[in-house]
């Protein structure tokens, strides 16, 4: 399910546009050059991704813990719910979750070192933006890190979610070159498109994690003999009598 992340992110890249269009096309020019503008833009939009990876690690390092005490298949179920959840819960309740576990004060951080690295006229400092521009709240990006849980591993939920940052990659340099490029009709559409994207992703790993027998898609998790086996070997051979 890894490959999911790719086509999450490229579908709902126009989703990116609405919420971190307006950084992408206020970026800082650096220098006078061609190739200096367009580096400027690489390494923004690199920024996102490294970040994205980097959380990826969290969300997996969650998951492995859970698929380690045996819970694959319910990790998920429990990573198809938390989207849906996502989904469905209204701004305000987000809002109070943030303030209850202190991310705000985090957002308020960010939001300076930003203000902070857009005054800046380098090429390191625009893949600071990029790398801040990911910390940013958004729903987009916490519906990807709910699927990453249930990736196979920490490096595995790496590769989720840099997949996912890869996904929004061209739509967003894109935009980094020119917001003009994309129509604001268009810009709404995608964005109406994104939770039905989210809850068909949902589906998937909640039937994934029901091990319905389905080849690839859900299949059945078959339990290994191993600790049976290691019971065996304690066991003393049988003596046999002598007759």
């Amino acid at each position: 399910m890894i490959w999911a992340g790719f086509v999450f992110g490229l579908v709902g890249s126009f989703h990116c546009v609405g919420m971190c269009g307006p950084i992408a096309m206020s970026l800082p020019f650096v220098g006078s050059t061609g190739w200096r503008y367009y580096a400027g833009r690489l390494l923004y939009n690199s920024g996102r991704i490294v970040t994205y990876a980097l959380l990826g690690a969290l969300a997996g390092a969650f998951g492995e813990s859970l698929q380690m005490a045996g819970l694959q298949q319910t990790v998920s179920i429990v990573s198809g719910i938390l989207i849906l959840l996502l989904l469905v819960l209204p701004a305000t309740l987000k809002g109070k979750s943030a303030r209850m576990l202190g991310t705000d004060k985090l957002m308020v951080w960010v939001r300076h070192k930003l203000g902070y690295y857009f005054q800046k006229n380098s090429l390191g400092s625009l893949f600071m933006v990029g790398l801040l521009n990911g910390l940013l709240p958004c729903g987009f990006v916490y519906i990807a890190l709910a699927g990453a849980i249930s990736a196979p591993g920490m490096g595995g939920a790496m590769l989720y979610m840099a997949l996912f940052g890869l996904g929004t990659f061209p739509l967003m340099f894109l935009v980094s070159l020119s917001g003009k490029l994309i129509s604001l009709k268009m810009r709404s559409l995608f964005n109406r498109a994104v939770p039905y994207v989210g809850m068909t992703l949902a589906i998937l790993f909640i039937v994934r994690g029901l091990g319905l027998g389905i080849p690839y898609l859900s299949p059945k998790v078959v339990e290994t003999a191993t600790h049976k086996t290691e019971m065996s070997c304690c066991k003393k051979p049988a003596v046999a009598k002598a007759e």
